[in-house]
């Protein structure tokens, strides 16, 4: 009782049409810098690795590093429409002066989610997700650990071939 002759043909077709869709899925799929959701061009590996500068120091609480990344032109208005809670290059370097500077401890994880780069201007968008844990003094000169998990969206400006950032810290 063997195969017919028709029969091992059409196993031959079939295998070599799924062969075929799955060479073609895999030409059509795009490659993502590892740990992220952003794709994998040059271009995109300059911003992931500005911003992983930028991450590796708040976790070293670096002051004087991260207020070199940021934008003399940098601007926050807090995502509302109320302006007390705004803050401009002056007042996040009065923040990283004194709130900042106390915090004891960092662990800030971030997860890239999407770059965009504005083709109306020299920006580029980069929202992510973010863990950060952080050390603090607490009542009674006790420190305790806070949490925050959050979106959040860095607005970057082109510095020739480097950034600066314009909001979202």
């Amino acid at each position: 009782m063997g195969c017919s002759f028709r029969t091992i043909m059409s196993k031959r077709l079939l295998l070599s049409t799924i062969v075929l869709t799955l060479l073609l899925l895999a030409g059509c799929t795009k490659n993502y810098i590892p740990n992220t959701d952003v794709e994998d061009t040059e271009d995109n590996r300059r911003v992931v690795t500005f911003c992983e500068t930028y991450r590796k120091a708040v976790e070293r609480r670096d002051i004087g590093r991260i207020l070199s990344m940021v934008s003399p032109r940098y601007y926050e208005d807090g995502g509302n429409v109320d302006a007390s809670d705004d803050l401009d290059y002056e007042g996040l370097k009065a923040f990283m002066m004194n709130e900042f500077r106390e915090s004891k401890a960092i662990r800030y994880e971030i997860r890239y989610r999407r770059v965009v780069w504005s083709e109306e201007s020299d920006r580029v968008f980069v929202d992510y997700t973010y863990s950060a844990s952080f050390k603090i003094p607490g009542p009674e000169e006790k420190d305790e650990w806070r949490r925050t998990v959050a979106e959040n969206r860095l607005e970057l400006l082109v510095d020739g071939e480097n950034f600066k950032i314009a909001s979202g810290l």
